[in-house]
Formats: C-alpha cells, sequence, structure tokens
C-alpha cells in the first residue's frame, strides 16, 4: 500500500482571517510613506528608501547633481546626506523587518489541510480505496489573533516614527557638521592674519635686537609670541580637515565626490529671532520620541493582556477530520461510505500557574509607565533649554558684532593715526592688531554657538539627536593654507 500526502493552505477562511486588517504589510515600502512625511516635517528634505538598482541610479543622480554646485551649502549637504548615507537605509531595513513580522503574524492563524491517498491497486478496480483529510488550526492562535495582530501593528507604528527619527537625527547632525566647519575654516583664516602679524613683530624685534635697541627678553617675547601662534593655527588647520571629514561622511561621500567646497564664512546674525513661546507644548505634541514611549506602553499592555489570556493553556490545536471510503459491491456498484470525527488536542503546563508570567507584565507596564512619565519631563526641559540656549547666543553673537567688533576696529584706527603721527610704536600698533583678530575669533565662535543652537530646534521639537549647543574651536575645512574668496 502506498501512501501520499500533500498540504495545502485553505483560502476559505482567508476573508474571515483578514477581516478589518486594511495596512498592506506585504507591500515592499510598507510605512514608509507615513515615516517620510513625518521627517520631512522636520527637515524640510525628501528621503528615499533604495530597494533595486533603478532606486540607487536615481539617486545617485540626484546625489550627482546637487554636488555639481560650486558651493555647497547647508541645506544642500542635508539634502545630500539623506539621499545618500547608508547607515539611513540600514535604518529603513529595520521599518522593512517590522512590517515583515505584521505579515507574519496575519498568516499565522491559516489552517492546515492535508489530503491522503491509499489503495491497493487491484486490476479492473479504482487506483485508491480510501481518501483521507483533515484540516487543522491552532485554537489558542485564532481566540488571540486580534490581539496579536494589534500588538504587532504597534510594533509596525514604532518602527515608522524610530526609522524617522532616525532621519531628523541624521539631517540635524549634517547640519550641526557643516556649521562647524565653515566656523573652522572662518577661524583658520582669522589665525593666519594673526600669524602674519606676529610674524612681522618677531622679525622687527630681531632687527631692532640686532642693532641693540632692545633687550632680549623682549625680543623672546615676540617670538614665542609668534612661535605659539604658529602651532595653534596648524591646531586649527588640523581641527578644520577633520570637521571636513565629518561632513563627507554624514553626506555618504567617497572617490572625487569629497572635493567640493563649502563657504568662507558664516552666515550673518538674523535681523530678529523666531519666537517660540510655546515650544514646550510644541514638543510634547510632536515629538516623536514620546509618541514612540507612548505606543510602547501600549505595546506592553497589549503584551500583558496576551498574558492574562493565555496564561493557563500555553497551546491548543483543533483537528476536523473526515474520511471517504470506497469499496466494490457484488452487483458492479461503487457504494461510498463517509464518516467525520474531530478531536481535540491541548496542552496544560503542569504546575504553572502563569502568575510568574502576569507579575512579569505588571513590572513591564510600570517600567514604561515610568518611562514614560520621565521622558515628558525630560522633553520639557530641554525644549526650554534649547529655546533658552538659541536667545542667549543670539544675544552673545550680536554684542560682538554689534559692541565688541566696532570697539576694536575703533582702537586700530587710532593706533594707526597716533603710529603716522609718530606716537605709537610699531609693537603697539601691531598689539592692537593682534587682539582685534582675537575678538574677531570670538565673534566668530560666538556666531557659530548661534547657529547650532538654531540648528538645534528641530530635534528638540520633533526628536531625534540635539547637540550640545555650543562646540568646541575644532570645525572644518579642505586646506587652510590660504583664504580665497570661493570657499574650502
Amino acid at each position: 500500500m502506498a501512501l501520499a500526502k500533500t498540504k495545502l493552505l485553505s483560502a476559505a477562511l482567508l476573508p474571515l482571517l483578514l477581516a478589518g486588517c486594511t495596512t498592506d504589510y506585504a507591500a515592499r515600502d510598507a510605512g514608509f510613506v507615513n515615516t517620510s512625511l513625518k521627517s520631512s516635517q522636520a527637515t524640510g528634505k525628501q528621503t528615499v528608501w533604495i530597494q533595486n538598482q533603478q532606486q540607487a541610479a536615481e539617486a545617485r543622480a540626484r546625489v550627482k547633481a546637487l554636488m555639481a554646485k560650486k558651493t555647497i551649502d547647508v541645506e544642500t549637504a542635508v539634502q545630500v546626506a539623506l539621499l545618500n548615507n547608508r547607515g539611513l537605509q540600514a535604518a529603513y531595513a529595520d521599518l522593512g523587518d517590522s512590517a515583515a513580522d505584521a505579515w507574519q503574524t496575519q498568516l499565522s492563524v491559516f489552517p492546515t489541510f492535508s489530503v491522503g491517498l491509499s489503495g491497493i491497486g487491484t486490476p479492473g478496480l479504482e487506483a485508491y480505496r480510501v481518501i483521507e483529510g483533515a484540516i487543522a488550526a491552532n485554537i489558542l492562535a485564532l481566540a488571540t489573533y486580534d490581539r496579536n495582530i494589534k500588538l504587532a501593528d504597534t510594533r509596525f507604528r514604532q518602527a515608522q516614527l524610530n526609522a524617522a527619527l532616525v532621519t531628523i537625527s541624521l539631517a540635524a547632525e549634517t547640519r550641526r557638521a557643516w556649521i562647524n566647519a565653515v566656523a573652522a575654516w572662518e577661524n583658520v583664516a582669522y589665525l593666519n592674519q594673526a600669524k602674519a602679524a606676529a610674524d612681522a613683530a618677531s622679525e622687527l624685534a630681531k632687527k631692532i635686537g640686532e642693532a641693540g635697541s632692545m633687550p632680549k627678553a623682549d625680543q623672546a617675547r615676540e617670538h614665542v609670541f609668534y612661535a605659539e601662534l604658529t602651532g595653534e593655527t596648524a591646531k586649527a588647520r588640523l581641527a578644520a580637515k577633520l570637521a571636513k571629514e565629518e561632513l563627507v561622511r554624514l553626506m555618504g561621500l567617497s572617490g572625487s565626490d569629497v572635493e567640493f567646497q563649502i563657504p568662507n564664512r558664516l552666515p550673518n546674525l538674523p535681523r530678529a529671532l523666531i519666537r517660540r513661546d510655546d515650544i514646550e507644548a510644541e514638543a510634547i505634541g510632536k515629538r516623536m520620541d514620546l509618541q514612540v514611549a507612548r505606543l510602547e506602553l501600549q505595546a506592553t499592555a497589549q503584551s500583558y493582556k496576551l498574558e492574562n489570556a493565555t496564561r493557563i493553556v500555553t497551546d491548543i490545536e483543533l483537528v476536523g477530520t473526515w474520511e471517504k471510503e470506497r469499496e466494490r459491491e457484488e452487483d458492479g456498484r461503487i457504494v461510498s461510505d463517509i464518516s467525520r470525527t474531530g478531536s481535540l488536542e491541548f496542552t496544560i503546563p503542569i504546575f504553572d500557574s502563569g502568575q510568574a508570567r502576569l507579575r512579569k507584565g505588571e513590572l513591564a507596564y510600570m517600567r514604561a509607565a515610568n518611562q514614560l512619565a520621565e521622558l515628558a519631563v525630560n522633553v520639557r526641559s530641554e525644549a526650554r533649554s534649547a529655546y533658552v540656549s538659541y536667545r542667549s547666543n543670539y544675544d552673545i553673537a550680536r554684542h560682538y558684532r554689534n559692541n565688541v567688533l566696532p570697539l576694536r576696529n575703533t582702537i586700530e584706527e587710532q593706533s594707526l593715526l597716533t603710529y603716522n603721527g609718530m606716537i605709537t610704536s610699531t609693537f603697539e600698533l601691531i598689539a592692537d592688531t593682534r587682539e582685534k583678530i582675537d575678538s574677531t575669533i570670538l565673534a566668530v565662535n560666538a556666531k557659530r554657538d548661534f547657529w547650532l543652537a538654531e540648528a538645534n530646534l528641530a530635534p528638540v521639537v520633533y526628536g531625534g539627536s540635539a547637540g550640545s549647543g555650543s562646540a568646541a574651536a575644532e570645525t572644518e575645512v579642505a586646506s587652510a593654507e590660504a583664504a580665497p574668496a570661493g570657499g574650502h
């Protein structure tokens, strides 16, 4: 007797099982439209999820067109990063994983349909004698299907928000890297000016010393200042190159693409600040990490309810079987005899009332609830801090621009007049010029800190990584040997 079995998915129950499920988890870009919309609200830029060669070629063509500009501004840098950064594409793959998990949950309750044939193969008789079949379905999966699909959908919505957060974080990091880069180049340019003034003073001191009109101690002071300033300029140049590389990495560039230029100086301060008096409420309403935490609490509650529903019985399977038997009678007629049976198989964990799992569920829920409360407090504080930093750094940068630098210009102009009148010595004139350059560098750093604080507003309101608001003097540039008008 030969026996063969073939297992088929039963399509008869498909409409019933999928009733009420409107999300197309099977789509290749499932959830990405929502992710893109949310991230564009914060960044004002487009992003793509590259999943085939055509999409990769289109994205590359857009990057090439953007990089064809003579000088890359901050908006271009951010857009290139969102199109070209491979780490961002890896994060979008996590969104695909979540959609696949939800899709698998949809398919988890399909019954199994099996057919078996057996016969003797007697000449003149049918090839089979008995047809046996069975339909098996997991009752526990059926009973918990709604809860399982809701939980999977909650995780899917979390994945969409997390993908948007990664996008916003990349945009903010790229913006900060560009600001640091331009500020670094501006600093190097002013340090080069100070170095030239120190070099002139050192040479003059050497000549006066050779004539016997300047003590060696005074000569040494001028020489050491020039030597120290040379070291500081070299450090600034190194920091500028490293800052440029940070920007290159975030933009996902390599090869000849890294030979782009940036502006020579940061944009001027805006005429007025953006009023964000309601930034706390705005952050509470828009912060995506807060929404993720809320969904985590919801998912934990859903898991807890699931544990409560299944704490006693861990697995139940309902098996319905049918059998059709054919046999030949003496008069040549075929008589069919059909019998139907059903059985219920289930497993009960011995000595396990499910209380341990319920306790873990309670603790997980309380943990998620407290984490959500803590995050809500932190979000409000971060929003206030970001806006205070934004306003204060603006006032500081404006103070240097409106008060310090004009006074330094006045001092330098007056020193030049008295020098021409042979009242001020050469060294006093050079000293005033050096001090003006020092004040100019402080003004550049203050302006940089303002633009960094401005760049942190979007992550604070929408979520994502927020910087400290003020960077060290380490920033970007391609080369600092000279200061051409085109930028680096």
